[in-house]
């Protein structure tokens, strides 16, 4: 048995969101403030069966104007009035053998399936009375107000309106309700069917009680402040927990506790040796799980147990974990404060979760057969290799012993903004929270990788998670996404993002280096993402022709056969392949080689048909992830001054397309190193557009020491790209209207709390 799915509605950001989940280990990822975390509050506050924990601020601003709009409604309506709730529907997938363990949740006796399901909702007793007494507390309030003394001002007393009213009184109005759900009545989405109305569970046991006996939830918060050698001059020794301490209570719980040796009291030295033992005896297996996580190198230390000086208070104050450096009585022997926090962090997250495991199995008659563990950022002080380390080995720690197995399994769910987390595990158990908006409010939706099947799956699937394990996994924390031709693009485009467009600087961006004949391969899942994404690319001008034409003799770099493909006349035909050689793209009958222009935007093969593209023809919606877009930018037609003429050219990429803008700059003796000066000096633009064309296509030209030499010149000294400072300002203004939306949905929350106008 395990939680197939749940889905949350109301619940802050989380207007209607479904979150499915893995069998064993499921990655929540997604950009800041998408609702990772209130994906995992949810579920503890709803099952934690205390209405106090919850407060008005936990409705999503949706439901605040739905309040408001009750507020100015027929008083004779109120009766009937539908006051909005925040529910979470739970979706278990049982199997036969574990069928018994959901007898109170099943439907019906006539119930055949894998799927229960039940339904909390934090809703209004009675939504007319509701609304009643609102109205007559706020009529008795503004009575007093009218009889003070003029010199009150504009008092206005509460409740201001219904949600400040709520604001206080939300306990005494609302209560949490538990319902059965009928699979058979919800469509493959798991949404129910109109008019459909779910049985609350009735019983001896409460909703709340049913429920605690089919889960646990516990959860290892993101804030662990684990104690370092500074904090107790710093004065923060309060919130900090040294890891012996920590140790000395899973003993005090979970150990087989050494009876009192009054001998030893008397005699505290002659103890020690045994005591010591009894300590490594007892953590030998939490010890050994922990060295399963292979902290890397060769010199890094064991762990040891001691105790010190009082056996009375053996591990509740004098015992302490130990650093072992080196081997032998002369071992270097360290507290644990004296140790980095990454490893300490490490040591206290397996003792946390097996602590977790341990109250849950030791529960025995009354033990629910599903653990649900949440696990916030655990990448925290830890270098790459240990969050990949942690990640893999989380499972088998949580393996139970071979008596309680069969019916209890513990689920795990790691909320992470960590791309090694992700590179360890793959696409499969990712679930990925996107911002998004519904009726100019700010939501989101989750989407499921696992459920990502690219046009040609597998092949594009497998090659999409293939390159983002070995370069990538940051686009899934990213606010925006620019793909980049090469290698030249990804080293200069930060220093263009200050040049060009500073507020881009503020935004999580995740640069990706595609090439153009790999580009449109992450079109799909661009899409399925719904990141607003920028294409920076090359036009790649070639002269096509039929066949392949190169021979053994003719081969060179210089004239290298160009292989692409261009789309078949029938769209269910294969696409065909074509060959040509590099040209100016001012080169009559020009068509581009880049598949990214081809297949996925602007959709034009000939470079006449590129030049003349449109803006809008350049552009796309992500469908179903408005406001965000995808935009493709590549070398455009700019006027080229050289030799005393003005002519417009288009460069073919972009050491070209510089070498044409900043020609003054290229051409200057002193900036040889970069690599475009000629050494035939150009008498005119368009002799100095071929010779940068053939300078560029030559072997002997370095694209990354170009690069570099950019990079360490003076940044006023050159101007970007048209084509690149046009793209970044288009991104740039995405940005912002995402941020402005953000910002209005805030300012619109807290105006619906007081009625007052926020700025």
């Amino acid at each position: 048995m395990y939680l197939h799915s749940y889905r949350l509605k109301n619940y802050r950001r989380l207007r209607d969101v479904r979150v499915e989940l893995a069998p064993d280990i499921s990655i929540f990822v997604g950009a800041n403030n998408s609702g990772k975390t209130s994906a995992t509050q949810a579920i503890i506050m709803f099952l934690s069966g205390a209405k106090d924990r919850f407060s008005l601020f936990d409705f999503s601003s949706n439901t605040w104007r739905e309040l408001n709009v009750l507020e100015e409604g027929d008083t004779a309506e109120d009766t009937n009035a539908v006051i909005p709730a925040i529910s979470l529907d739970l979706w278990f997938e049982v199997t036969e053998s574990d069928l018994y363990l959901a007898i109170p949740i099943l439907p019906s006796t006539a119930w055949a399936g894998n799927m229960v399901g039940v339904r909390v909702e934090l809703a209004a007793k009675n939504g007319g009375e509701l609304l009643q007494r609102y109205r007559q507390q706020k009529q008795t309030a503004l009575a007093h107000a009218a009889a003070l003394p003029e010199s009150s001002g504009n008092y206005v007393p509460w409740p201001k309106s219904l949600t400040d009213y709520l604001e206080k009184e939300l306990h005494s109005e609302f209560e949490l309700r538990y319902s059965v759900l009928d699979r058979a009545q919800f469509n493959d989405e798991l949404v129910a069917n109109e008019g459909y109305e779910p049985a609350l569970i009735a019983g001896e046991l409460s909703g709340a009680a049913v429920l605690k006996s089919l889960v646990r939830v516990d959860c290892l918060n993101a804030q662990r402040h684990l104690a370092d050698p500074s904090s107790r001059t710093e004065g923060s020794a309060g919130r900090s927990e040294d890891l012996s301490r920590r140790l000395s209570r899973f003993y005090q719980r979970n150990l087989e506790q050494r009876e009192e040796d009054h001998s030893a009291l008397a005699a505290l030295f002659a103890s020690e040796v045994g005591l010591n033992q009894h300590l490594m005896d007892v953590f030998a297996p939490t010890l050994e799980r922990i060295a399963t996580l292979g902290y890397p190198g060769l010199n890094n230390p064991r762990l040891e147990i001691k105790s010190a000086l009082n056996p009375a208070s053996v591990m509740s104050q004098d015992a302490r974990i130990h650093y072992i450096l080196g081997d032998g009585d002369d071992a270097t022997r360290l507290p644990d404060t004296y140790n980095g926090l990454g490893f300490k962090n490490l040591i206290y997250m397996v003792v946390e979760i097996l602590d977790l495991q341990a109250k849950w199995v030791a529960e025995e008659e009354k033990r629910p057969p599903l653990h649900l563990i949440f696990i916030e950022e655990p990448e925290a002080h830890l270098h790459a290799q240990l969050q990949q380390v942690f990640v893999r080995n989380v499972l088998s720690l949580l393996s139970l012993p071979g008596e309680i197995e069969g019916a209890f399994a513990s689920q795990v769910v790691v909320t992470t903004h960590s791309p090694h987390v992700l590179y360890e595990r793959g696409f499969a158990p990712i679930r990925y929270f996107r911002r998004h908006v519904v009726d100019q409010e700010q939501t989101t939706q989750v989407l499921n990788l696992s459920a990502f099947q690219p046009g040609d799956a597998p092949k594009d699937r497998d090659f999409l998670q293939r390159y983002l394990k070995l370069t990538h996994c940051d686009l899934f924390f990213a606010d925006a996404a620019i793909l980049v031709e090469g290698n030249v693009e990804r080293l200069l485009m930060p220093l263009m993002i200050e040049k060009e467009a500073t507020g881009l600087r503020s935004a999580a961006l995740s640069i990706l280096e595609v090439g153009g004949a790999f580009g449109h391969r992450f079109k799909e899942l661009i899409e399925f993402l719904g990141i607003t994404t920028l294409i920076v690319t090359d036009i790649d001008s070639v002269t096509a022709a039929a066949d392949p034409t190169v021979t053994e003799e003719d081969d060179s770099e210089d004239e290298e056969e160009i292989e692409f493909e261009v789309p078949a006349d029938q769209a269910a035909d294969p696409a065909v392949k074509r060959y040509g050689k590099a040209c100016l793209p001012s080169t009559a009958g020009a068509e581009t080689s880049n598949q990214t222009l081809i297949q996925w935007l602007p959709k034009r093969r000939t470079i006449a048909e590129l030049l003349a593209a449109t803006a809008d023809e350049k552009t796309a919606d992500l469908i179903g992830s408005e406001p965000s877009k995808v935009m493709v930018t590549y070398q455009t037609a700019t006027d080229v001054t050289w030799g005393g003429q003005t002519t417009s050219f288009c460069g073919r990429t972009l050491e070209e397309a510089f070498g044409l803008e900043n020609a003054a700059w290229c051409q200057a003796a002193e900036q040889k190193p970069v690599g475009l000066k000629l050494r035939k000096p150009a008498v005119d633009p368009m002799a100095l557009a071929l010779g940068l064309h053939k300078r560029v296509g030559g072997k002997g030209f370095d694209k990354t020491k170009f690069a570099l030499q950019v990079l360490a010149a003076n940044k006023d000294a050159w101007v970007s790209p048209g084509y690149i400072r046009a793209g970044l300002l288009w991104l740039a203004e995405q940005v912002d209207l995402e941020v402005e939306q953000e910002a209005d949905a805030i300012v619109e929350a807290a105006e619906a709390v007081d009625g007052a106008p926020h700025e």
